[in-house]
């Protein structure tokens, strides 16, 4: 084809602009959060509704361009850019509607969680949304989508009513409980594979003031801290989140800190955290009640964008005594302040009075996820990050069920195909390849944690 004439077709059919590797802010626009992605494409896309996303589909199909879709929020493992094809880019299309009536609120996929809980929290409202307001809701929500308020309302896609979708074919398609239930059934947990999302309608439930922040004590004391995490979360309300990280804090000190957000009477909450609280003297204890919009901020300066970050993750059986060495031992060692490792006790509660098979979420059972972050300003330390990252995972691995968050998954070339199957088990992974033979047999969509159609 005439590139410049056929990219001029496709720009006259777009509200949105149409960039080029010439054009001003083509640079700006390839850039995700995690700055170990560095890609090029041919065309990016800044959509402003569903008709331009449209358009780009048919465009890609009829030229046969490598597609990716850019969301709201990080992209951890680069999959909304690519080489030489065409990045539909969301991130402009960013309007929150609430119906405080019927407590439901609409909202554009390049919409981030800090903006969504703006507008649901002007109205007392909230649905679960990630731990980082910086997070993209589009993102977190097809993948599962935990957060604060899982153990109380379930996942992100447990709290999802209707999800508007165009399919490989550039048909518009709305999916719920009661049209396209099969698709409705895939997008809750299947990720990006079946279309672009262009709007997602969410359930709100009442929340006020929680009782959020961070406690934090010396590394020294990490196995002592870990194993009174352990006892508290082992009989937490479901109103109660947390998470444990060994990390440094920006000074450079090392530390056991514990994130936790108590959504429910403060006074309840403030007997449940006392153990917690007293054990020390802690180096710094920020906990109080603070407005559920300041809780999803609370670890936003230990994620800022433009860091080089490899991810390694699993679900944990429980937090064993050999978990709680290995743990002490790789975070004792780490190659870089920025590397940390982590458990959050996400799960349970709501999470698992879901039945297994009611999305493509199927982890309803497991209560701890770890992670083992490789983090570093530049790319001269990132290799030694990676390497400490996957040793350290591969040493949890005996302790781990072997299945794995699907929003925590790196890139294909660091996981292997084998870790997309993981992430969903045999039944529900083959259900999904019956979905992508269905909506995306030539799999036109298949930058992301892909499932491949049987063809």
């Amino acid at each position: 084809m005439s590139a410049p004439a056929t990219f001029q077709d496709l720009k006259g059919k777009l509200r949105g602009e149409l960039l080029t590797p010439a054009d001003p802010g083509y640079d700006a626009a390839r850039r995700v959060w995690n700055g170990m992605i560095d890609r090029r494409p041919a065309l990016i896309a800044r959509c402003t509704g569903a008709a331009d996303v449209i358009q780009c589909v048919k465009f890609a199909r009829e030229h046969n361009l490598p597609v990716s879709v850019r969301g709201g929020g990080h992209s951890v493992a680069g999959n909304a850019v690519c080489d030489d094809g065409l990045m539909i880019d969301l991130t402009r299309m960013k309007s929150v509607r609430v119906d405080p009536a019927r407590r439901s609120a609409r909202a554009e996929p390049g919409v981030i969680w800090g903006e969504f809980d703006a507008e649901t929290q002007a109205f007392g409202l909230a649905t679960t949304g990630g731990q980082i307001s910086t997070t993209g809701i589009a993102g977190l929500t097809l993948g599962g989508g935990w957060g604060h308020l899982a153990r109380k309302h379930g996942l992100a896609s447990d709290n999802l009513l209707a999800v508007d979708i165009v399919t490989a074919n550039a048909e518009f398609l709305t999916a719920s409980a009661t049209e396209n239930e099969d698709l409705f059934w895939g997008l809750r947990g299947g990720g990006g594979n079946f279309g672009v999302v262009t709007s997602l309608e969410y359930r709100l439930h009442p929340v006020g003031p929680v009782l959020g922040g961070i406690v934090a004590y010396p590394f020294a004391k990490a196995k002592e801290v870990l194993k009174l995490y352990r006892e508290l979360t082992a009989a937490a309300p479901d109103e109660l989140a947390s998470g444990l990280v060994l990390l440094s804090l920006p000074d450079g000190t090392p530390v056991t800190g514990v994130v936790v957000c108590y959504n429910g009477p403060i006074e309840t909450g403030e007997r449940l955290l006392k153990p917690l609280r007293e054990f020390g003297p802690p180096l710094m204890d920020q906990i109080g009640p603070i407005p559920y919009t300041a809780a999803q901020k609370l670890i936003d300066a230990f994620y800022p964008t433009g860091l080089q970050s490899y991810w390694k993750s699993s679900f944990l059986r429980n937090i064993s005594d050999e978990v709680i060495d290995i743990m002490v031992t790789y975070c004792a060692q780490r190659p870089t302040p920025l590397c940390h490792g982590l458990i959050e006790h996400q799960l349970g509660g709501a999470v698992s009075r879901f039945a297994r098979d009611a999305t493509a979420f199927p982890h309803r059972d497991v209560q701890y996820s770890f992670m083992s972050l490789g983090v570093s300003t530049g790319r001269a330390e990132i290799d030694s990050c990676a390497r400490w990252a996957s040793e350290f995972w591969e040493a949890m691995r005996p302790c781990s069920t072997g299945s794995v968050y699907v929003n925590y998954l790196g890139r294909e070339a660091d996981e292997g195909a084998e870790r997309v199957k993981a992430a969903y088990g045999p039944q529900t992974y083959q259900r999904l390849v019956s979905l992508k033979n269905k909506y995306d047999p030539t799999n036109l969509f298949r930058f992301n944690q892909n499932i491949k159609p049987a063809a």
